[in-house]
């Protein structure tokens, strides 16, 4: 820092003794003073650098509230940026959902769509009371489509109720590990208390992927539902099954409070790594944070910085396969 100022001061200097020659060689040494002016004014910006860095999310390139990269063998932190700032979940909260309701459930057993869960606000397609679907129906509606009416249908085929499933939502993201999450409903829509964070969310997305049938769903582009006479074409909200040949699947969210909201995991040469973005400002920036943090590689030495400035030295984990089933598919608008 000290050599910064002295080359500053020296070209102070320099400058103050143009002004003691000729005008003649003022004229001359016009574009020199200029030159030396720009070079004080681009030391000095490189000071204010130094002295006052850039925001975290600057820092980190990142434009979510909170990230995390972890790997799933170890839940290893290979990259963080506010990973325990407690935020609304969105949609991602159906992912706890799921399980509770395949822990419970038998995917083949049939649900009859209550009028609470129809009126449930949701996107399309939408449900109707009376309508009649087994379990993995409603598991495609509430993972690929993001239909609140069949999460809210899920609990109360499980545990009668939505608030008395909402328990055993809570109870299961404990037993994944996160410790800093609560669960008010089975939509992830809106509500006073309902939080989690990115660290845990990650924790979560580990969980889910040990249940086959979650697996398979989250993974699969597009499908064709049949019931009660109906036939619905389901398009995954997941733009990373079309962008991303290694990606294992994840699940979107959005609510105007949580804003843009993902977890995703992808299969690495070291391993299946798992990210976790919280409140960003547009899907736009949502899928951008994704690939570019699903892109790096986190190999052995490479180091990578977080948003507090802290480095983190990257092991090379042992390669780890899985059979991909992907359904073809049109990418999503």
């Amino acid at each position: 820092m000290h050599f910064i100022f002295l080359i500053i001061y020296n070209c102070r200097e320099k400058g103050r003794n143009l002004n003691l020659k000729s005008r003649t060689e003022k004229r001359q040494d016009c574009v020199s003073r200029n030159a030396g002016n720009f070079l004080f004014t681009c030391l000095f910006a490189l000071v204010l650098a130094l002295v006052f860095p850039l925001s975290d999310s600057h820092a980190s390139g990142i434009s979510a509230r909170a990230a995390i990269v972890i790997d799933s063998s170890n839940e290893e932190v290979l990259f963080a940026k506010n990973p325990d700032l407690r935020l609304p979940p969105a949609s991602t909260t159906k992912l706890i959902t799921a399980m509770v309701a395949l822990d419970k459930l038998d995917p083949d057993a049939v649900v009859r769509i209550s009028r609470k869960a129809a009126d449930t606000p949701s996107v399309n397609p939408k449900l109707h009371a009376g309508e009649k679907l087994n379990v993995r129906d409603l598991l495609d509606l509430a993972l690929m489509r993001s239909i609140n009416g069949a999460a809210v249908a899920l609990a109360e085929a499980a545990a009668g109720s939505e608030n008395s499933f909402v328990p055993f939502m809570n109870k299961k993201a404990k037993s994944a590990g996160a410790v800093n999450t609560k669960f008010i409903n089975a939509s992830g829509l809106p509500g006073k208390g309902q939080h989690t964070t990115a660290r845990d969310l990650a924790k979560i997305m580990k969980e889910a992927l040990s249940y086959p049938v979650i697996s398979d769903i989250i993974d699969t582009r597009v499908k064709t539902l049949e019931f009660d006479g109906k036939t619905l074409f389901l398009t995954n909200t997941n733009n990373l099954l079309w962008a991303d040949e290694d990606h294992l699947g994840g699940k979107t969210g959005y609510t105007r409070a949580a804003r843009h909201c993902f977890v995703g995991a992808s299969e690495k040469e070291e391993g299946i790594i798992i990210v976790a973005l919280l409140g960003d400002s547009s899907r736009n920036t949502l899928w951008n944070d994704a690939e570019k943090l699903l892109a790096k590689d986190f190999e052995k030495g490479t180091v990578i910085i977080d948003a507090k400035g802290d480095s983190l030295n990257i092991k090379r984990k042992k390669p780890v396969r899985r059979a991909k089933s992907r359904r073809s598919g049109t990418k999503p608008l």
